[in-house]
Formats: structure tokens, C-alpha cells, sequence
């Protein structure tokens, strides 16, 4: 996805201009979590459909800049995604999704041979939704299990998932079964009506919290047993925090698995993926505000 990144200075006024800056930058959660995971130093892939555009085109070659494998369609006749992104002067966003091409990868765009060999697969919730999207999404994951590979998923957002109510989208977390799930408190609250972490593991063994600067709240399921811990984090001034949790994400599951591989008992595993998702998400925002622009023009 293109980020038309909009920030002003100060607030808006009705019918005149007000000083700020208007960015584009590649965007997109999963894109941010891939190139995260390849700077992180793994091997990753992202499956995604864009136009056959310039703005694809740039897209692409940014994503392939961090070492990611571009997997899926160029989508004839369709705009790559596009999000205006607006972010007020307090550092609050809004968003507004033009998602065009994005939603256009389908079930046959899929190719087992991608799944070989992996060890786990990330979805962001939007890849579990549309008509086209969703079916492909769903196909994913059953191929990541035919593999032996495990899933995690990411709320990622509550509005486009409270679209058809609070129970389809809880129904539709649970068909998914991930190993763990990645979500803000708002996010909890709006699709359990609870903001409480515990209340995820009615959906996968391991939920993560993020709370921002307040760090992170991990609970988990380990035999009779019911973990749960916090991990603090260190307080950044940030104009804009677009990014920051896909590169949190990357960082817990680059963690996450090197501990497990090193075979440190679950909750540990758990909690040093916490750490290296704080470290990451910093990188991020210090990242963000130096970025170079997507070269569209």
C-alpha cells in the first residue's frame, strides 16, 4: 500500500491552507512486518497483490530493498492500495483506505511451494476479509499448517473488522486458530468488549497486548498453566507512530522463534520476543521520521 502521509503543523482550518508536510512512503501492515523481519535478518516473504502501476512498481522494489521475496499478482486495470494517513499535530491518526488492487489477491494467485519449509506465517486481520481477500487468506493459513508451520495474526485494526458485528468477527479470529495474537487494548475491547489480555486466549494459546509506550502485556496457555507478564519500555517522543506495531510484530517473532529454537522454556521465549519487538518498534519510529519518500513521480 501507498501512505499519503498527511501533517500539518497545526490544526486545520475550514477553506484555507494550513503549513505541513505530505508524504508518500510504502505502507501497508504486512509489508511493514516483512521488511522489518528482512532487516531483522530473516527470511521472509510477502504475498500481496498490487497494481500494474508505477506506484506497484516502486512498491515492489522498495519491499525487495530489506531482502523480502515478492510473492503474487500484478493486477491489471486495478491502483495499488492507497491509505491517507492523517496525523494531527498532537500526533493522533485517522485513517481513510483506498485499498484498490490489495484486496484483489485470490485463492488460485497461491502457490504451495511458497509455504515449503516455513516456520511461520503473520497475517494482519484485513488479509482475513473481502470477498476475493479473505478466501485467499483462509488458503494461506491451511497451507502454513500443511507445512507444520505456526500462524500469528494481528488485529490490526477494529473498524474494518466490526463491519459485520462483534460476533462475525470474533468468529472469524477463532476460524483463523492462531498460535498467537497481536492486538492493541482498543482492538481487544472493541471485538471482546474487554480490554483484558486474559480474554484473548479464548482465541489462541499466546496474546500479546501492546500498549505503546507502556509497554506490552503477554499472557499464555502452558499446559495447566496460565502465564502472564508485563514488559516495559523505555518512552519515545514520536510525531508519528505509523509502523511502529508491524515493526514490533517482526521483532517479537524474530525473538519469539530464536528462543524457542534455543529451546528456552515458553515463557521465557515469550517474554525476550516482547523485548525485541520494543527494541524494533523503536527502531521504527527514529526510522520514520528520516525515511525517503516512495519515488512515484
Amino acid at each position: 500500500m501507498v501512505d499519503v502521509v498527511l501533517a500539518p503543523t497545526r490544526d486545520l482550518e475550514p477553506a484555507t491552507d494550513v503549513p505541513g508536510r505530505v508524504i508518500l512512503r510504502q505502507g501497508g501492515s504486512a509489508a511493514n512486518t516483512a521488511r522489518w523481519l528482512g532487516r531483522l535478518g530473516a527470511r521472509s516473504q510477502l504475498v500481496c497483490a498490487v497494481g500494474r502501476d508505477r506506484a506497484g512498481r516502486a512498491l515492489v522494489a522498495a519491499v525487495h530493498s530489506d531482502g523480502v521475496v515478492v510473492r503474487g499478482p500484478r493486477v491489471a486495470g486495478s491502483a495499488s492500495g492507497r491509505i491517507g494517513v492523517f496525523v494531527a499535530p498532537g500526533g493522533e491518526r485517522s485513517f481513510v483506505a483506498d485499498r484498490g488492487a490489495a484486496d484483489q489477491l485470490a485463492v488460485t494467485d497461491l502457490r504451495p511451494a511458497w509455504f515449503a519449509g516455513i516456520d511461520l506465517l503473520h497475517l494482519p486481520a484485513y488479509s482475513l476479509l473481502g470477498d476475493s481477500l479473505g478466501p485467499a487468506g483462509s488458503r494461506a493459513i491451511a497451507l502454513a499448517r500443511d507445512a507444520g508451520a505456526l500462524v500469528t495474526l494481528d488485529l490490526a485494526s477494529s473498524g474494518p473488522l466490526l463491519v459485520g458485528g462483534r460476533r462475525a468477527a470474533r468468529d472469524l479470529v477463532r476460524a483463523a486458530a492462531p498460535d498467537l495474537v497481536f492486538a492493541t487494548s482498543t482492538e481487544a475491547d472493541a471485538i471482546l468488549g474487554s480490554s483484558s489480555a486474559e480474554a484473548l486466549l479464548r482465541f489462541a494459546p499466546a496474546a500479546v497486548i501492546k500498549r505503546g509506550a507502556k509497554g506490552a502485556t503477554i499472557v499464555a496457555r502452558v499446559g495447566p498453566d496460565q502465564l502472564r507478564f508485563e514488559v516495559a519500555t523505555r518512552p519515545l517522543d514520536a510525531a508519528d507512530t505509523t509502523g511502529a506495531g508491524d515493526a514490533f510484530d517482526a521483532g517479537f517473532i524474530v525473538g519469539w522463534l530464536t528462543a524457542r529454537a534455543a529451546g528456552r522454556p515458553p515463557g521465557a521465549a515469550l517474554q525476550r520476543g516482547a523485548l525485541v519487538g520494543h527494541r524494533t518498534a523503536a527502531r521504527q519510529l527514529i526510522r520514520a521520521a528520516t525515511a525517503a519518500e516512495l519515488p512515484l513521480l
